[in-house]
């Protein structure tokens, strides 16, 4: 069934969305998108030297510190950055504690991977815990009830609802292939050619996990009032295999996450996605897709016109290109993708505050003139 076709009853297109100190995930539109609709993220070097903050352990396991943070983080954006809602800091809500915890390393965690942390930059994780092909041909899908990482979260959601009254925010589940990646490493590769059935086993355990969790956390929410009704996947390392090997070996998986959500996501990462465009046309009703800017806008805006799109405008471009270089590529955003949304993640500290503020009258400028 091509993505094509409306909706599906109760399904709503899913915008870009990072929140403060956070990675970039989704999260429902709001029915007020311009036509051009940035969303800026900093990096935790960033925000370590404007805030002095620090990213090691404590901020993802301490809701306290993290509140703590949160405050000093929206303090520096506003003052930075007058009247712009970065990070959602002019809207008058609950704090987002949720968002950034355990940045992309949240699912690998999940399943025994341990990780690194510092003070001025995201986990990492340790190894490749599923080297070994024993361990593999073994796994089954998480019980969360008795996973010690999940319910960790769930006694920080109970912290974070008593702190601020919410639990807004959303976790980065990554996807598929780009947990396997981190559990398994490079030979998740050569499993696909050389032993699909093992590919397959953990590729299903990742995904039934994956269904289970965000159902949980969104029931656990829900009890907040924190309505989630929505799947998102991220494929990254995606371009590492043909789009015959994505058909025949991830889809079918892809597609079973979207069949457990009304509204659904697929998140590429910024490289040029159009090798597989007719492949994801396969996915029905996609609610969000993302891509580099050197993708193929005018048929990606064909094949998912009802999707809420975002092209990813990497640091590097933002930072290595001209002015005049970067209004040439938001005029061909806007002539060929729009209404979409910008992503710009990943600003550091060798990007003037200037930069971001003429990308940002970019947006202004071409959503002014189309009355959105």
């Amino acid at each position: 069934m091509p993505s094509t076709l409306k909706q599906v009853p109760g399904a709503k297109p899913l915008r870009y969305f990072i929140g403060l100190g956070g990675v970039p995930w989704r999260m429902p539109i709001e029915g007020d998108e311009p036509f051009l609709r940035p969303e800026v993220g900093f990096t935790p070097a960033w925000f370590r030297k404007y805030c002095d903050i620090d990213f090691s352990s404590r901020w993802h396991h301490d809701p306290d510190y993290r509140l703590e943070a949160y405050e000093k983080m929206r303090a520096e954006v506003r003052r930075r950055f007058p009247g712009r809602d970065i990070g959602r800091v002019m809207r008058d809500q609950p704090p987002d504690l949720l968002s950034g915890l355990l940045g992309t390393c949240w699912m690998p965690h999940l399943f025994g991977q341990e990780l690194q942390y510092f003070s001025d930059n995201w986990p990492a994780g340790k190894g490749d815990p599923y080297a070994d092909n024993a361990k593999v041909d073994a796994v089954e899908p998480l019980e969360l009830d008795n996973n010690p990482v999940f319910q960790n979260l769930l006694r920080q959601c109970d912290r974070i609802e008593t702190l601020t009254g919410s639990l807004g925010g959303q976790l980065n589940w990554q996807g598929v292939l780009n947990t396997a990646f981190r559990l398994r490493g490079q030979q998740i590769f050569l499993d696909l050619i050389d032993s699909p059935q093992r590919a397959h086993r953990l590729f299903e355990c990742i995904t039934t996990t994956m269904v289970d969790g965000m159902k949980k956390l969104y029931e656990r929410q829900r009890r907040a009032g924190v309505d989630c009704q929505f799947g998102s996947t991220a494929n990254c390392v995606v371009n590492m295999l043909s789009p015959e090997l994505y058909v025949e070996h991830l889809l079918p998986f892809d597609l079973r996450l979207r069949s457990a959500f009304e509204s659904f996501g697929l998140h590429n990462c910024a490289w040029v996605v159009d090798p597989y465009l007719d492949a994801y046309a396969n996915i029905p009703a996609l609610g969000y897709i993302d891509m580099g800017v050197t993708s193929d806008l005018v048929k990606a805006k064909r094949l998912f016109p009802d999707a809420r799109r975002t092209v990813l405008y990497t640091a590097m471009e933002l930072g290595g290109k001209s002015e005049r270089e970067i209004r040439e590529d938001f005029v061909r955003i806007a002539r060929e993708y729009a209404p979409c949304d910008v992503g710009l993640p990943n600003i550091d500290v060798h990007i003037p505050d200037e930069r971001v503020e003429f990308v940002l009258d970019l947006c202004d400028k071409f959503s002014r003139e189309h009355g959105l």
